[in-house]
């Protein structure tokens, strides 16, 4: 039976079911690439323009199709990023997405989806980053990786293998989900009372707070560093903070979060990463764009 042809409305219905089934891996592609939900969802877009513009009648691997160019996009907006957040102010964070519908977002694994993991991720160069996605989150063969990298499979697991030692150099073992919680209801307590002491003693030594805000009122626009400095400066700021706020627990990038609102504004989000001496490092998101893109991740993937 002849295929059916790129403009026929079969050919399109059949496109579209495809690029459909596919999204939500394209999509966990895109956002581990890049750290951020619109130009992930601005990556589809593309993906999608150019998947009904292609003659499908000569692909042979339409889910391969999608991923390499989906990764190439990627790749080439990456190269471009690095200079455009020179320009951000403060703290630069990865955009939260809602992962309580599905966990691995798309991928055979959840690896790359943390915080820690995604900022560790922006030091390797965009082949680096791209080369230990496909592999660790996707579970792609070495070949197909160069396929798509357009590199040789030798070439490929020496990148491969480079990205690995520079992440593993740097990462440290999280605690479990369960006590990633416990320690975050424990921080908010002690937050929420005013309590340098209790907060101290939660924190690991070394422990780091980023707000990322771009410039919005309120937000720390530099690292706060040591668990004596954190704990006097999430006291310090908590009478204007905490009065009027209300907690939601959300599930963000794998891990239990905190989505702060008042007066039905979403006004931060906040999770932490923890290990077994401690919180080392909070993350607070209060860039109001961010808060939007994780609005709508929670909306369209559950």
């Amino acid at each position: 039976m002849r295929a059916e042809q790129p403009g026929t409305d079969g050919g399109l219905d059949q496109a579209t079911s495809a690029y459909l089934k596919l999204r939500p891996r394209l999509f966990g592609i895109a956002y581990r690439m890049l750290g951020s939900v619109a130009e992930a969802e601005d990556i589809l877009q593309e993906v999608w323009l150019r998947w009904q513009k292609t003659d499908r009648t000569v692909v042979v691997d339409p889910p391969a199709f999608l991923a390499r160019i989906t990764t190439r996009l990627a790749i080439n907006l990456a190269q471009s990023a690095r200079a455009r957040r020179e320009t951000y102010v403060g703290p630069w964070l990865p955009e939260p997405v809602d992962t309580s519908a599905d966990p691995a977002m798309g991928a055979e694994r959840a690896e790359a989806l943390e915080f820690a993991v995604l900022l560790l991720l922006e030091k390797l160069s965009p082949t680096e980053r791209a080369a230990y996605i496909l592999r660790e989150a996707f579970d792609y063969p070495y070949g197909e990786i160069a396929d798509i990298l357009q590199l040789s499979t030798v070439n490929t697991r020496q990148i491969l293998s480079r990205a690995r030692r520079r992440l593993s150099a740097e990462r440290r073992e999280p605690v479990d989900t369960a006590e990633h919680r416990r320690l975050l209801e424990v921080f908010l307590a002690a937050a929420r009372a005013g309590d340098v002491a209790a907060l101290e003693d939660l924190f690991a030594a070394d422990v780091v707070s980023y707000t990322d805000g771009n410039g919005v009122r309120g937000a720390a626009r530099i690292p706060v560093a040591g668990h004596t400095r954190v704990a006097k400066f999430i006291v310090a700021f908590g009478p204007r903070f905490w009065p009027g706020a209300n907690l939601e627990w959300v599930q963000t990038n794998g891990h239990p979060g905190v989505l702060i609102s008042r007066d039905g504004t979403d006004i931060a989000l906040l999770t932490i990463e923890a290990l077994p001496e401690g919180i080392n490092t909070l993350l607070w998101v209060m860039n109001p764009v961010k808060l939007e893109a994780f609005a709508r991740s929670r909306c369209t993937r559950k």
